[in-house]
Formats: structure tokens, sequence, C-alpha cells
């Protein structure tokens, strides 16, 4: 009876001892998609923006992510060396390019082997300050063919990421796939509601209305966060046990 009575306090001294969980950060290196976005441009939502509500106090998600860049440009900025500043040992980044990259028109285009090698350096680094990278292939563009199949628009620069993710041997979050996959369900028309879709004097910031397949909704971007969650859920358990959990009454 002695010993039944003593096992509830040790228990919670033991308890009281254990150490609290080292605090890290997720940075975000990316482009529109993932970017946090002026008043102005709402209700245009990048999936970093809903991305940092889902984490426990030991958690900081850095969205370093801007409108318009590519591997290259953003270096060039000097955004992945604010990472590689703020940085410390064992904080994650989260690399994810391919929309400015792959448009030749654009100043911000890399060749196919550039974008590979961007992406390498990346890497190497962020294994460099011991972190912790994370390939991400890009989300995929709202485009659906006659019969209402979702059809790719990154093929080649997604397939890039893929091969630099096994090459290199790290994770690899397939967003490209899993986007069109979240397409799919939802249908041709459906799907409008993920994105920057508004009609004429529908919002005071779009008051022509608005017709964008690229750039998400509050909606679509909430969706596509949690679509990064179920892979980390499924790819990095140490991370995911600091996912919010909130607390039952």
């Amino acid at each position: 009876m002695k010993n039944a009575a003593v096992f509830p306090f040790v228990f919670l001294l033991f308890a009281f001892f254990l150490p609290e969980k080292k605090k890290l950060k997720i940075f975000i290196a990316g482009d529109s998609t993932a970017s946090i976005k002026d008043v102005k441009a709402f209700p245009e939502t990048g999936w970093g923006m809903p991305f940092v509500y889902f984490w426990d106090s030991t958690v900081t998600v850095v969205n370093k992510a801007k409108n318009g860049r590519s591997t290259s440009s953003f270096r060039k900025e000097g955004l992945w060396q604010q990472i590689i500043d703020e940085s410390s040992e064992g904080d994650y980044v989260f690399i994810q390019f391919g929309h400015n990259d792959e448009v030749p028109t654009k100043k911000t285009y890399t060749t196919e082997a550039e974008f590979k090698n961007n992406l390498k350096q990346y890497v190497a680094e962020a294994r460099q300050k011991k972190l912790i990278p994370v390939l991400l292939t890009p989300m995929a563009r709202r485009k659906f063919d006659s019969t209402g199949i979702v059809v790719g628009t990154h093929d080649v620069y997604a397939q890039i990421t893929r091969d630099v993710a096994a090459e290199e041997k790290i994770l690899l979050f397939d967003m490209d796939k899993l986007t069109q996959q979240l397409y799919q369900r939802f249908g041709m028309e459906q799907s409008k509601l993920l994105f920057l879709q508004l009609k004429s004097g529908e919002h005071p910031n779009y008051p022509e209305g608005k017709e964008d397949n690229t750039h998400f909704s509050e909606l679509g971007a909430r969706l596509v966060a949690q679509l990064v969650l179920n892979e980390i859920r499924g790819q990095l358990p140490e991370l995911a046990e600091r996912i919010f959990k909130p607390v039952k009454k």
C-alpha cells in the first residue's frame, strides 16, 4: 500500500525534472504560393500564413518566401543568407521553388541545370549549418483538360526537385502531386474556391474581379498547409510531436 501511495508522487517528480523540449525554427524558402501577403493583396494567401498556427510554443515558423522569387533571385537578394544567419543547429528549412525558375520570359528564369545546381547548393549549405533541409516540389497550378482531369504544369522542374532529393538523400514533400490530387477531388468548378477567383465587385482589393489559377485563397492556403502537415506527420515524426494538440476539457 505504501508503494502504491508513493508512486504518483515519484511520477510527478520525474515529470517535473524532465528536460524541456529545445525550441526550434522552421524556415520557409520559396515563392508567392508560400509567402506572407500584403493587406492590399487579400484574400490572396500563401500557405505559409496559416501554417504558423498549427504549432506548439516550442516552434517558431519563419517565412522568408517572397513573391516572384526563384532559386537564383532568392539568393541574390540575400534571403537565403538571412536563413543561414538566423538559424541554429537542428532547425528545419523547407525549400520550395519552381514557379518562377521555369518561365523563360521572366527575369528570374533559371535553366534546368542551374535550378538543379541551386537546389543542391541550398541543401549543402543547410547541412553545413547543421540544419534539416526538406525539398518541396512546386505547388500545382489549377489546370484541367477538356475531360475534367488535372493537368500538370511543373512536370520538368518538379522532377528535377525529386531527383535532387533522391541524389542528396533528403526528405521530399511532393506538393505538385499532392496539390493536383486536391484539385481533382474538388473538381473543375469547385476547385476555383481554392484560388484567387473573384467576380467584379466581389472584393474591394479587386474591383474588376480576378481569375488567378496560381495563387491561393484563404481556404486553399489552409488546405495546402494541412497537406504539408500531413507530410510532416508521415515523414518527420520528431517534428510532428510539436504540432499543437488542444487540451480536451
